[in-house]
């Protein structure tokens, strides 16, 4: 390679592996795996050694790719959180270890001894503490500069409050999600058809790195702590020390940690922790070779980046070779279909596959994928199975081309895929796939409003076969709802009522119920107010639709096509020989004063809902919108209002407190 096609080649690693930096540290949805973007950085470091005159401060071999989270407040790091240099075989850590050594001899020290302690996947955090008291936490940042996540941090249990010693110190560990706590939290994201996370690295950093405490709490974060950053008062010959002391103090301390003298022993504590590595509760994507003594390590000190007394070994992630016997199509609570790979079984890090998701059609696409034919098979994060490769060389000309069905393969409505979407879906409102959630979304409180009936009690009636579809809920009897809670007849009665109630809301309220896509509370009123009933509003033509403002193609489109089912049909006449009101009620005589003007909501109010405001706003002729522009006319700021708020100031919109906005409605 010549100077020039170097200088190419650097140029175009460099801009690869700053956008999956980006997508890794800041957004915590990575594109590629680490060994991938492992792979990437280590073709860039050869290159800048092998043509020094292309260097660069600003490459991402001299410093840590991190960025500080807008709406986090920034803490510099006193002692640098530093990464380490990966290294992808025995050989390079024989070769390491050699370096050292002959450092020692250089300095007279007559013996280096070594830890090796498992490299976690998960987020690096440093913990600050004052007489013993946690005071502050931050993230890792770029290294120098990291985000203060000091309220997110005390809501993980394993990190203490107070230490068992009244000290100064600063340490730094890793927050991760334990394996098993991670297949669960995906499960239930399936569950509910919210995006999977990629891997446990990116849910625990996506967790830690939430702008709404609340959030981080129901997530299943732990740590463990691994190295202390600074201390004040005491003296340690040896990190293995150091971690003995953490440990008394009432630190969750990395739990494997092994002593080593030699290359051999320090060889044989890797092929340990690999061997262990299926067993262990959480995920690792390596082990950490440290130097022990500390006075040592000051002598061999760090680069920009990196510490020179320490160095990461890197596992390979582990392949196996097997068979797609079938793709088949699964029909989610949203009604998104979703390909399966059903496989041949075969064992992978520990488990046994047999199946895995192919996740949309492009995927299929992309890794051109056919029925038949020899697949290699990884887990991701050492957690989620995936196929990453064809081995096409195998191919006989027997395997199949699979696409993905028109018709939903549970009811039979049509699947459809909207422009701009990956996801196709079921578009039957009375698909049982979908039944519980679009029940649940028919009977809430911005739908149909009856009061009583959550999901528990939904799912309830529909074991017992009490409900099979959503018009079964005008058809309900007393002693069927009073059967379902010990001494249910209040319960029972209140529920009835709630229901009869339900039969005379405006019209509104059942276009939001129905769960048309795109079609929320503000189109249900537009639709309400134009067509009058419900007989209009399934008769109404694209065109018309689409004049509709706010409304436009891609909304019209949704209606027009959901009307058009069978199946939506059968569930309006069921509705309506059920007794449920189909036509919109006059509205009252009110003035617009608000007419032409948009409202942005930020923060927590304590008088009203957001949904309270919003309906007001509405009701004065105005609209509320998520994002603050140019076209923004008022923000509504309640407390702990964050970047919508900053940004209104910098456009000097007009900003209104809850009192203003109460004086402006009264």
């Amino acid at each position: 390679m010549d100077k020039e096609q170097a200088k190419e080649r650097i140029e175009k690693l460099r801009k690869q592996v700053e956008y999956h930096a980006k997508k890794y540290y800041d957004e915590d949805k990575p594109e590629i795996s680490d060994f991938e973007y492992d792979k990437l950085m280590i073709e860039l470091r050869n290159l800048e050694k092998k043509f020094p005159e292309f260097q660069s401060k600003d490459s991402l071999t001299q410093k840590v790719g991190g960025n500080v989270k807008d709406g986090f407040k920034k803490v510099t790091h006193e002692v640098p959180l530093q990464s380490l240099q990966d290294v992808f075989s025995i050989q390079e850590v024989k070769d390491y270890v050699t370096k050292i050594e002959q450092k020692a001899q250089e300095n007279k020290i007559e013996e280096v001894t070594y830890v090796v302690e498992t490299k976690i996947d998960g987020l690096s955090a440093a913990l600050e503490y004052q007489n013993g008291e946690f005071v502050r936490g931050a993230t890792r940042g770029n290294g120098t500069v990291g985000e203060d996540v000091t309220q997110n941090l005390k809501t993980i249990k394993t990190i203490p409050t107070k230490l068992k010693d009244k000290i100064d110190i600063t340490v730094r560990g890793e927050v991760f999600i334990a394996k098993k706590d991670f297949e669960n939290m995906n499960q239930e994201r399936e569950k509910n058809e919210e995006e999977l996370f990629a891997n446990a690295r990116n849910a625990a950093a996506g967790s830690l790195r939430q702008l709404d405490s609340k959030i981080t709490q129901k997530r299943p974060l732990d740590i463990y702590i691994f190295n202390v950053q600074k201390i004040e008062g005491k003296k340690f010959n040896s990190h293995y020390e150091e971690l003995e002391y953490l440990n008394q103090l009432g630190f969750n301390v990395n739990p494997i940690r092994i002593y080593c003298k030699t290359i051999e022993e320090i060889e044989k504590a890797i092929q340990k922790i690999e061997k262990e590595r299926e067993k262990l509760t959480f995920g690792i994507d390596g082990a950490v070779v440290k130097v022990d003594n500390l006075k040592f390590r000051e002598i061999l000190g760090t680069t920009a980046k990196t510490p020179r007394w320490a160095i990461a070994y890197k596992y390979p992630p582990e392949r196996k070779e097997t068979k797609l016997k079938e793709i088949i199509c699964q029909v989610g609570r949203t009604g998104v279909i979703t390909p399966m790979a059903i496989l041949e079984p075969v064992k992978v890090a520990g488990s046994t596959i047999s199946k895995t998701t192919l996740h949309n059609e492009d995927f299929i696409k992309e890794k051109d994928l056919k029925i038949g034919d020899t697949v290699f098979i990884q887990k991701a994060g050492d957690v989620i199975p995936e196929i990453v490769e064809v081995k096409k060389e195998t191919r006989t000309g027997k395997e199949k081309d699979f696409f993905m069905p028109t018709k939903c393969p549970v009811c039979g409505a049509q699947a459809v895929r909207e422009k701009g979407e990956v996801a196709i879906r079921c578009t039957g409102i009375e698909c049982p796939a979908k039944l519980l959630r679009n029940l649940v979304h028919f009977v809430s409180k911005e739908a149909m409003n009856i009061d009583g009936l959550g999901e528990n009690i939904i799912q309830q009636l529909l074991d017992k076969e009490l409900i099979k579809n959503i018009a079964d809920i005008y058809t309900l009897q007393f002693e069927e709802i009073a059967s379902l809670k010990k001494n249910g007849q209040k319960f029972a009665q209140n529920l009835i009522d709630s229901i009869h109630k339900s039969k005379e809301n405006d019209l509104y309220r059942l276009i939001t119920a129905l769960g048309i896509r795109h079609v929320g509370t503000k189109a249900s009123k537009l639709l309400a107010r134009k067509y009058k009933n419900m007989e209009n509003l399934m008769k109404a033509e694209l065109e018309d639709l689409s004049m509709i403002n706010d409304i436009g193609p891609i909304v019209a489109n949704s209606i027009k096509e959901f009307f058009q089912q069978e199946q939506t049909q059968d569930l309006i006449q069921k509705l309506k020989k059920a007794g449920v009101n189909l036509t919109a009620k006059e509205e009252e005589n009110i003035d617009n004063r608000f007419e032409g003007k948009t409202f942005v909501l930020t923060g927590t109010l304590i008088k009203y809902t957001r949904g309270e405001v919003s309906n007001l706003i509405e009701k004065y002729g105005g609209k509320t919108a998520s994002t603050v522009s140019k076209k923004t006319n008022y923000v509504l700021a309640g407390e702990g209002a964050g970047s919508k708020l900053t940004k209104a100031q910098n456009l000097g919109i007009q900003i209104l407190s809850e009192t203003d906005f109460e004086k402006m409605i009264h």
